[in-house]
């Protein structure tokens, strides 16, 4: 029987004495015994924190003492029912109650890490949002005053400028080369206690959050705690892959699940902030959705991945170069798009202007498009009005489809035919719909009337992509008639 002896290594130097190459702290087993014992040598952080600690700073952001007759909304305004407040807590210390200083004014701690010699810091928009007094602490407890030079609140990247030279830096390691699983430390200063140092593991990556459209957010089991907004997250060669931003929490404490801002996206909106001062992105001007297994049957597809178009803005890149709703989005410059979320992150980064190739899966075949990405302020969605679907007769009115578990009204309500729900049963109400959504098309097949929509259906075979609006959004679902 195996045996495991574990030990610590304390004291060895894992980074090298020259600069042709870093030792990574592995995780080694190496057989030492004749009956076949192990010793398992585990990751000493001791190295990584003595190399990379000095280019990790604190942040203190303050503003203004407030004005008693200032009604503005403020974060302990915010009900508690509200389930984004339960749901994520941006890394404010002491929450729900906002810190002040003797003064009365109000101020945020956070963490960040210097990227040049001359002085420029990232850190989270979050921690300098609204602050006007910026102060930066060095390892060494130099303090200097530090210039917004910009932020990015859809990525909570912020820039930082402090007059210094020679400063130590952090080095700039490759979000894409982390797996599962891989040792990741965490230096900041979580509730005021500066260089205090977490280690853990990469739980996943690329996760999306709500609201999050652009971020590809690192998953870890590293403590972090109010404080360490900003702070860098480092691999095992001591090189930042993330900056630590989010923390999954019902306390506002730590609970095994932080978020982190993948290094590569952080630098690219650092360079737009220190260039121009504003962040752009490309933009198709579509909106897509989930490929579940069920529709990624219907539409034909070996496997659930890419990313499905539900609608389509007028005059948008997307429109000009042909995209069309039911289209599924496999690629982008032949990247492969794995899940929905990975498309605008991929867009993303480009800059407006950019001409990108989509590999697409339309009607049972696959297809190019070159598209010339737009701006976020081209393609923002107009203010369209929800249809209002509730002057429809009552439920048992309309043509029955049985096999679909379906009634439908037809009627030319708003001056144009409209397909209503009216009632569900079997295999519509397991697809998910509901009274009062409307059924514009099935599969990329527009249908208006009774005739078209039976047409449609026995045409498209028993896995079938019904598109229905509901409310303002328009949404693919999968509808099984085995």
């Amino acid at each position: 029987m195996l045996t495991a002896s574990l030990l610590a290594l304390g004291g060895c130097n894992f980074f090298g004495s020259d600069d042709t190459a870093e030792k990574e702290l592995v995780q080694r087993i190496e057989p030492t015994q004749n009956d076949g014992s192990v010793q398992m040598l585990l990751p000493d952080f001791a190295q990584l924190v003595q190399n990379e600690g000095p280019a990790v700073v604190n942040i203190q952001a303050a503003k203004a003492p407030r004005n008693s007759a200032d009604n503005s909304m403020d974060l302990n305004q915010v009900p508690e029912s509200d389930p984004f407040y339960e749901f994520f807590k941006r890394l404010v210390p002491n929450m729900p109650e906002i810190p002040q200083d003797d003064d009365g004014s109000e101020s945020n701690f956070g963490s960040g890490f210097i990227i040049s010699p001359d002085g420029y810091i990232l850190t989270n928009a979050h921690v300098v949002s609204g602050m006007g007094n910026i102060k930066v602490l060095l390892n060494d407890k130099r303090e200097y005053p530090a210039k917004l030079i910009g932020s990015d609140p859809q990525s909570d990247v912020a820039l930082l400028k402090i007059e210094a030279n020679e400063l130590p830096v952090v080095k700039i390691g490759n979000p894409k080369d982390l797996k599962p699983g891989e040792w990741v430390a965490a230096i900041g200063a979580p509730f005021g206690f500066d260089n205090s140092v977490t280690a853990g593991i990469v739980s996943a990556k690329g996760r999306s959050l709500p609201n999050e459209n652009y971020t590809p957010f690192i998953q870890t089991d590293v403590a972090i705690n109010p404080g360490n907004s900003g702070g860098p997250l480092f691999n095992l060669k001591g090189q930042v892959v993330g900056i630590n931003s989010q923390i999954y929490s019902r306390s506002g404490g730590f609970m095994g699940i932080s978020f982190a801002i993948p290094i590569d996206v952080a630098m690219n909106v650092a360079d737009q902030l220190k260039t121009t001062g504003k962040v752009q992105r490309g933009q198709l001007g579509v909106i897509i959705q989930e490929v579940s297994y069920d529709l990624a049957k219907s539409f034909g597809l070996e496997k659930a991945s890419g990313a499905l178009i539900a609608k389509v803005m007028p005059n948008s890149p997307a429109a000009q170069a042909g995209l069309q709703v039911g289209d599924i989005v496999r690629s982008v410059n032949g990247e492969e798009v794995r899940a929905s979320s990975d498309l605008p992150v991929m867009v993303g980064a480009l800059p407006p202007g950019t001409e990108v190739t989509l590999e697409i899966w339309r009607k049972g075949e696959t297809a190019t498009v070159k598209v010339k990405l737009g701006s976020t302020a081209q393609t923002t969605a107009g203010n369209d009005a929800a249809p209002d679907n509730s002057g429809f007769p009552a439920e048992t009115q309309g043509f029955v489809v049985e096999e679909a578990g379906l009634v439908l009204q037809s009627s030319a309500h708003s001056g144009r035919p409209r397909l209503i729900v009216s009632r569900v049963t079997g295999p519509a109400e397991r697809a998910g719909l509901k009274r009062g959504d409307e059924i514009i098309a099935v599969g990329q097949l527009a249908v208006e009337d009774e005739a078209g929509f039976r047409s449609a259906l026995a045409a498209a075979g028993k896995n079938v992509p019904l598109l229905v609006q509901r409310g303002g959004d328009t949404l693919f679902l999968a509808l099984n008639l085995q």
